[in-house]
């Protein structure tokens, strides 16, 4: 799943070569993904890009006060055209959901450096492989008016979400540290991926609880927070969109390596599998050398 390094990254991919161009059509192979109906897709044709922003793991197309907001959940991903297709999408045929189709640029004034032509026509396809269907895709004139962004905490890395902000998010909660941080309520575009990795850098147990988290356990969760976060946008800059996924799956420490080293003990990193996800910690690392006992089996090993 696509989570906040990645959205980000795929934000300032568009941005340059979006802004200050027109839609030229909207197609929809999948209505299901369609969340809302009014105003309806056609009415993006002829409005001009004026900015392409994140909210946690949303990713907002601003289109002259049009909102195409999207998320793309566990299997969802966009796929990027420096010249799209001409032809219609058609209905059922394959993992595409919906492709946007742009002029070129009309608004010079609006327009990023990229490098793109300036008369290129770009375009990109949402697409979703498998049997469960969550790419979700808005079309608002607020994005508030999503509800999944309506409800989002904090974002971890703008400036005004320092230590006391994430001390108070804390404080007092019998939540496992593990479900805090994947909670989109409390903190805004952090997923099962990343706080696997948080959690490894700041050695710290994934059932922890979080309101019995010392002061120093604080200080290195939210200093870990801040660079596990940012170091992997910064491995993704300048990355086209179709590298984000391998980007980051090589640059995870701990998550999705069940069985490998290490990187930091080389002790074997281990696997705890839920219903329908797993998550991956160093007994080493982050335990004290304790098994974790499979949630699924047993009582939590605290």
């Amino acid at each position: 799943m696509p989570e906040l390094p990645e959205v980000q990254s795929l934000a300032d991919f568009l941005r340059p070569r979006l802004l200050g161009r027109a839609v030229d059509r909207v197609d929809v192979a999948a209505i299901s993904v369609l969340k809302t109906y009014d105003p309806p897709p056609t009415a993006l044709r002829g409005l001009t890009v004026t900015g392409v922003n994140r909210f946690g793991k949303f990713l907002d197309v601003d289109v002259d006060g049009v909102h195409l907001v999207f998320h793309l959940s566990r299997a969802g991903w966009l796929r990027w055209y420096d010249s799209a297709p001409a032809g219609l999408l058609r209905p059922g045929k394959g993992p595409n959901a919906l492709r946007v189709r742009f002029t070129g640029v009309v608004d010079p004034s609006l327009a990023g450096e990229s490098d793109l032509d300036a008369e290129a026509e770009p375009g990109f396809d949402l697409t979703e492989q498998g049997t469960q269907k969550r790419l979700a895709v808005y079309l608002v004139r607020d994005p508030a008016e999503v509800p999944g962004i309506a409800k989002l905490g904090p974002d971890p890395l703008v400036p005004e979400f320092d230590r006391a902000a994430f001390g108070a998010l804390l404080a007092g909660s019998r939540t496992q540290i593990k479900g805090l941080l994947r909670d989109q309520s409390v903190l805004a575009g952090v997923g099962n991926a990343y706080s696997d990795d948080v959690l490894h850098a700041a050695k710290l147990s994934p059932y922890a609880v979080a309101g019995k988290l010392t002061e120093e356990q604080v200080d290195e969760l939210f200093t870990q927070l801040k660079a596990v976060l940012t170091g992997a946008i910064e491995a993704s800059a300048g990355k086209p969109a179709k590298e984000l996924k391998d980007s980051k799956r090589a640059g995870m420490r701990v998550h999705g390596r069940t069985g490998q080293p290490c990187p930091v003990c080389g002790d074997v990193v281990r696997e705890v599998s839920f219903a329908d996800r797993s998550m991956q910690y160093c007994a080493t690392c982050q335990t004290g050398g304790k098994v974790l006992a499979d949630r699924r089996l047993s009582r939590l090993l605290k």
